[in-house]
């Protein structure tokens, strides 16, 4: 007796995926997105490079040569001086405050269930979805009718205002992650509350905590809309270069640009190491 040793039908050479078409599905889509790259880094570049540009005239629309003038004359304008260290003063304020109360809200509402706490998050998204116009008018008329002059420290309110829901969101998201057992163990050990909190949930969402109060600081320093609404007398860095573009923006003002994008950047790369660094210790 014969065995008979079925095998599986073989699919038709038509129904298979042809490799050469899938390999160049796979490098259209790794050139599109580096033509996207390019394409969002080409302003930054533009901006690092007159940077460096020996302009002679109001204008700094034209390469005229190479310099490295403008670095050792950054502060030589006391005006834009002033108004970098007004935006990174209200931003560093802004992190600060932001994170804090960002912080708390984004525990309460990824811990607890009480009531209110739908409406609460609502606001948070509306915060985050609203036009900035609407914002920037509504903070003005609050402002106005409480009869409150506006200057430095109502752009550091009206900034709180709207960076502190990015903060309760990204600390809500990363709460919801968090094990509750290793809170539950510290408590059976002895441990108070707070020093719960400060050893064991605390460490636990500063990640979180850091992205969130690190958004808030990138929000406040290039904000507009809000803060030509509510700055009164008090001029920032964006303000600035808008009321330059009338007459002549000088080159400090890439030069400054080029450091704070730097500046952003390698606190990025830190916080990608620490957060590797942490994994790997977990």
């Amino acid at each position: 007796m014969s065995t008979v040793v079925e095998t599986p039908d073989k699919a038709p050479e038509a129904q298979r995926p042809p490799r050469r078409a899938a390999f160049f599905r796979g490098r259209l889509l790794q050139i599109w997105t580096w033509l996207v790259i390019v394409w969002l880094c080409l302003p930054i570049a533009v901006m690092i490079l007159f940077g460096f540009n020996d302009t002679q005239g109001r204008y700094n629309q034209s390469w005229q040569g190479f310099t490295l003038r403008w670095y050792r004359e950054l502060f030589a304008i006391d005006d834009l001086t002033e108004a970098l260290l007004n935006s990174l003063l209200i931003a560093l304020l802004t992190m600060l405050i932001a994170g804090a109360l960002g912080t708390l809200i984004g525990l309460a509402l990824g811990r607890y269930r009480f009531r209110g706490s739908g409406l609460m998050n609502l606001v948070m998204f509306a915060a985050i979805s609203c036009a900035e116009i609407i914002m920037g008018a509504s903070l003005l008329s609050m402002f106005v009718t409480l009869a409150v002059q506006l200057g430095f420290w109502t752009i550091v309110v009206s900034h709180v205002m709207f960076s502190v829901s990015f903060v309760a969101v990204t600390v809500r998201a990363r709460v919801m992650t968090l094990d509750r057992s290793l809170e539950e163990a510290a408590r059976d050990l002895g441990a108070s509350t707070w020093q719960t909190f400060r050893l064991v949930t605390l460490p636990m969402i500063f990640p979180g905590v850091l992205a969130g109060s690190l958004l808030a600081f990138a929000l406040s320093i290039d904000d507009f809309v809000i803060t030509n609404f509510t700055s009164g007398s008090t001029v920032t860095f964006p303000l600035w270069i808008w009321g330059a573009t009338r007459v002549g923006i000088p080159p400090q003002v890439n030069v400054m640009g080029t450091l704070i994008f730097a500046a952003g950047v390698l606190l990025a790369v830190a916080n990608a190491f620490g957060g590797r660094r942490r994994a790997q210790r977990g």
